[in-house]
């Protein structure tokens, strides 16, 4: 019996709900939609909000279906329809009363795209770059410290990205794309707890670009092996690489002397 209570119930409100989107009375679609709302049942007032929105454009309700609609598909887990229709509220409504909480929605959408360190980035790098717009734009919003530490986890992602990215050069013994890669990483991320990793894969991998040069490119790869060394030295001397760097480092010198 309670099945069949159950059944009747949700049948009976999927008609009422059918009933009112062929319905032409807008003031009590709003009014539902705002209830659907209100009771999580997103879908509804989704559906019910984009149909309002060419009815109610140009009037004083515009911009508050539009927000409601905005946050019905955000619920809904859409988060790139909702990050385009936030950002897109910015621009229809600029003066609006929610237009800093729109601003920031943006960004977090993108970050809530944000996918898998290992696959493409271009939301990670899109979220970072809105994040750091809304900061310009919003310097003492209460979401600043927020917006920082969601960049921080973000730039973690890409930081690993780019790790992963070098090592397998450095794997593959591609050399001269291993130091390209480092030094870039080094330059990106100068806070890095890889950076004395990096350092070192620099230095062994111009060491053994040396090795495999002709007679006059040797020498000036030695050299900036040895250079490195000593940069890294001076900015690590406690790292765990500090004595295979120094080992490679004095068969550098070695090697140099030998060419004279």
């Amino acid at each position: 019996m309670f099945f069949i209570f159950l059944a009747t119930v949700v049948l009976t409100s999927c008609n009422g709900y059918n009933k009112l989107l062929k319905s032409s009375d807008y003031e009590l679609k709003l009014k539902k939609a705002k209830e659907y709302y209100d009771k999580a049942y997103y879908t509804r007032s989704s559906q019910l909000y984009e149909e309002l929105i060419p009815v109610v454009k140009g009037t004083d309700r515009a911009e508050e279906v539009y927000y409601y609609y905005t946050w019905s598909e955000y619920y809904l887990g859409d988060y790139i329809l909702s990050q385009y229709h936030f950002k897109n509220y910015t621009r229809q409504f600029p003066n609006g009363k929610r237009v800093e909480e729109c601003y920031y929605m943006n960004a977090y959408c993108y970050f809530m795209n944000s996918p898998n360190y290992k696959l493409d980035q271009t939301y990670t790098k899109n979220a970072i770059k809105e994040f750091q717009s809304f900061i310009d734009i919003y310097p003492e919003s209460p979401k600043l410290d927020t917006c920082n530490i969601l960049i921080d986890k973000l730039r973690e992602k890409l930081e690993l990205k780019d790790y992963e990215i070098t090592k397998q050069y450095y794997k593959l013994s591609d050399w001269k794309a291993t130091v390209v890669a480092a030094k870039n990483f080094i330059k990106e991320y100068p806070s890095s707890n890889h950076n004395d990793e990096m350092y070192y894969i620099i230095i062994d991998s111009y060491y053994t670009l040396a090795l495999n040069s002709i007679h006059s490119k040797k020498e000036e790869r030695l050299n900036f092996a040895i250079e490195n060394y000593v940069k890294f030295l001076d900015l690590y001397p406690k790292s765990s690489y500090i004595s295979r760097a120094e080992s490679i480092y004095n068969s550098s010198k070695r090697l140099k002397d030998n060419l004279n």
